[in-house]
């Protein structure tokens, strides 16, 4: 054995508050690009001629190519090593891309100039892009909180990755406003998008942009050695692992794994229904409109409130991840994930006993406690499962249980709210907090080495 070999230690060293940070800043800029894209791709959408009805199907971008990009990246990722490192060259990656989709996906009317195209169908194309690359970023960023913190500092980092995104998500939800407030026009000829938006989506590629950069050039990723050794594995350079090899850890998941996919499933099928359907909710249950009036100032109105709503929830997820370290070390994770999601599942029943829209941010301090934990929680607990040379492969196989449930609801929710609640999604929404309710007692029968 030589002398470097010696020196590796035996168990991964705990990092600083700093370092985290550091290799999780990157996530504020996704998260920036992530709530552009949710506040702005309908209206963008809207204003390049798609109908109402068909909105939601192009929600089912998102999931799709997570459920296709996620595992290819993460077997890939577990799988490179080069001067940049493992997980690293696709964060540069995706974040070149994804910058790419934010600046053309608003101009898809000016580029129909110079290529003979449908303006609906390349801002699709665009708006795929966007999906794709953001999901080429963000699994190997779950992936590299598994590969350099030791397990029991995971609560910690997947908590500030929660406390990057809320931040991100807040900003970019507020930009096209912030701009508008400093005067410049939220109005566009027919056909086009407004420059506000057009401007927030410059902002948001460049600080994308910004932020991955400083995470690659702060982070230093540990060996291919030095993990086999953090494993207690013989390294074996010449090992090459092939692409079939993915096809075989998909029939070898972990056993907790599934069970906290049964978790998630409930989880994300609620937050699905929410993103999807409060405005229509609000509108009908609240603001006493009928569900097919959806082109008045009222509803207009309704979906703005809903807007400054979900900028709350993302707000209040900021202090709960704060509170979610300690109080996992004090309770339990699984025990503190359960606490949250009940927290959440109540504030989504809550809206339809809450007539008062100006009590309605309690609702939402309920879903941004269940939001803090949705985004930390499963994968503090899941990294106790995963084999450490397989922790890109499991994350992105792991997404299929956050994507599968939204593809699902994106095609039965339409029909079922249409049909069974006669358009009343106020309704929908209160299934979807007894589903995380649901989400909230199999938790606490999953056995994890924690309380």
């Amino acid at each position: 054995m030589s002398l470097k070999q010696e020196l590796i230690p035996t168990q991964k060293p705990r990092l600083s508050l700093a370092r985290i940070v550091n290799m999780s800043m990157g996530f504020l800029g996704i998260q920036m690009a992530f709530g552009l894209q949710n506040g702005n791709a309908s209206r963008i959408l809207a204003n390049f001629g798609a109908d109402v009805h068909q909105l939601s199907w192009f929600w089912l971008v998102a999931p799709i190519t997570g459920l296709i990009v996620q595992p290819i990246i993460g077997h890939m990722g577990d799988n490179t090593w080069g001067a940049m490192g493992r997980r690293k060259p696709y964060f540069l990656i995706g974040a070149i891309l994804c910058a790419l989709g934010l600046v053309f996906l608003p101009n898809s009317a000016s580029v129909t100039h110079f290529f003979a195209a449908n303006v609906l169908l390349l801002a699709v194309a665009f708006l795929t892009l966007m999906d794709a690359s953001v999901n080429i970023s963000m699994e190997p960023f779950r992936a590299l909180v598994g590969d350099m913190l030791p397990k029991e500092q995971g609560t910690v980092g997947f908590s500030v990755q929660t406390i990057l995104i809320g931040i991100g998500a807040v900003i970019g939800s507020s930009l096209p406003a912030i701009l508008t407030s400093m005067g410049v026009s939220n109005t566009a000829e027919a056909g086009f998008v407004p420059v506000n938006v057009i401007y927030s989506f410059y902002v948001g590629a460049a600080i994308l942009l910004a932020t991955i950069l400083y995470t690659i050039a702060t982070t230093k990723e540990y060996t291919p050695a030095e993990l086999s050794a953090f494993a207690g594995e013989a390294h074996n350079a010449e090992s090459k692992a092939s692409f079939s090899d993915m096809f075989k850890d998909f029939a070898n998941i972990p056993a907790n794994m599934k069970k906290l996919g049964v978790v998630q499933f409930f989880s994300w099928f609620a937050l699905f229904s929410m993103w999807v359907f409060t405005t229509s909710a609000i509108a009908t249950h609240h603001f006493g409109l009928q569900p097919t009036d959806t082109h008045s100032a009222a509803f207009n109105k309704a979906g703005d409130f809903v807007g400054s709503l979900f900028g709350w929830y993302n707000f209040f997820a900021i202090p709960f991840a704060f509170v979610l370290i300690p109080l996992a070390a004090k309770i339990g994770k699984k025990q503190t994930h359960a606490l949250a999601l009940a927290s959440g599942g109540l504030g989504l029943i809550s809206l339809f006993f809450i007539r008062d829209t100006s009590l309605l941010w309690i609702s939402m301090l309920g879903i941004g406690f269940a939001w803090a934990s949705i985004l930390a929680m499963p994968y503090a607990m899941l990294i106790e499962s995963i084999p450490q040379r397989k922790m890109g492969i499991y994350m992105g196989i792991f997404n299929f249980f956050i994507v599968i449930p939204q593809i699902i609801n994106g095609l039965i929710g339409g029909p079922i709210v249409s049909k069974l609640f006669h358009s009343h999604a106020i309704y929908y929404l209160v299934v979807a907090g007894v589903l995380m309710l649901a989400g909230a007692v199999y938790v606490l029968f999953i056995k994890l080495s924690d309380k």
